[in-house]
């Protein structure tokens, strides 16, 4: 029986890894920098320099960008998440966005801090608004938060004219949202698009008529877990 050559072994293993071993989001580049920064500066002491691996190594882990296969049929909602269903409601989109007050099936995902906190599209097509929100930093699984902590929304609308809105809500302890969108562009369903440090929450606004397929308590994977079908 021939044996595979050691490059072929050597690059399978690797394969593993990369697949075993999420790679981490741009974002995370500048704290793991400063965190490794710390451990060299402080190499003489074993504590300082314990604390900058640590501090790194925790970092990686949050700042992960895992990959993610979106489901191929059509007219599903993904969870733009990971994380718990929190809350499961009508209600009406942030105001901010000038649409109808019409109550709308709202699902809201809770990510806690050991989550991975990238953000994916929940269906694909094209982005048509944008909306900033400050506010506060309330604890992000409360019915609350939706309406009073910082958030930013955006709106997707499909090929078949379906508007999806998206909410990333800023939590406790969360400080900063980033969002990689602007009006005009085009997106894939599961694709990244944003990111939201140190635990927060998404809302999810789907049109009436939606199948919902998800309940309370479910834990969420985004780009893979399908919130809802539409009409």
């Amino acid at each position: 029986m021939a044996r595979r050559p050691r490059s072929s072994e050597a690059s399978h293993l690797l394969d593993l890894v990369r697949s075993t071993v999420p790679p981490m989001h741009r974002a995370g580049l500048p704290f793991v920098g400063t965190s490794l920064a710390v451990a060299a500066l402080g190499y003489r002491s074993r504590w300082v320099r314990t604390a900058g691996l640590l501090s790194a190594a925790a970092n990686a882990g949050f700042f992960r960008h895992p990959n993610r296969v979106p489901p191929t049929r059509p007219g599903v909602v993904v969870s733009p998440a990971d994380g718990q269903v929190c809350l499961i409601e009508h209600a009406v989109p942030p105001p901010e966005l000038g649409l109808p007050a019409t109550p709308l099936l709202r699902v809201s995902v809770f990510l806690s801090i050991l989550d991975a906190h990238v953000q994916r599209a929940p269906i694909g097509g094209e982005v048509v608004a944008v909306e900033y929100r400050p506010g506060l930093f309330g604890t992000a699984d409360l019915p609350s938060a939706s309406s009073d902590n910082e958030r930013n929304s955006i709106v997707i609308r499909t090929p078949d004219g379906v508007d999806i809105i998206t909410t990333q809500i800023a939590g406790l302890v969360a400080r900063r949202i980033v969002c990689n969108v602007a009006a005009g562009d085009k997106i894939a369903i599961g694709e990244t698009y944003g990111l939201i440090r140190f635990g927060s929450r998404l809302d999810t606004y789907l049109p009436e008529g939606s199948n919902l397929l998800v309940s309370l308590g479910q834990r969420a994977i985004a780009g893979e877990t399908v919130l809802a079908e539409l009409p």
